[in-house]
């Protein structure tokens, strides 16, 4: 029973696990912050070329 705690105590796989876990879900908070941030960016451009196409005569 003793080496077996002693064994659990030592193993950092689940650790790892964790940790790489952590990482996954940082990075995907970033791609979703910075995807956010170019769609509001995207979606005023659109907006203006639109308000420019309106005000433009027929051919």
């Amino acid at each position: 029973m003793v080496s077996l705690l002693s064994r659990f105590t030592q193993d950092e796989s689940g650790a790892t696990a964790i940790e790489y876990g952590l990482i996954a879900g940082l990075i995907s908070v970033v791609i979703i912050a910075a995807v956010s941030a170019i769609g509001t960016d995207l979606k005023a451009k659109f907006e203006a070329i639109q308000n420019a196409l309106s005000g433009a005569k027929p051919a």
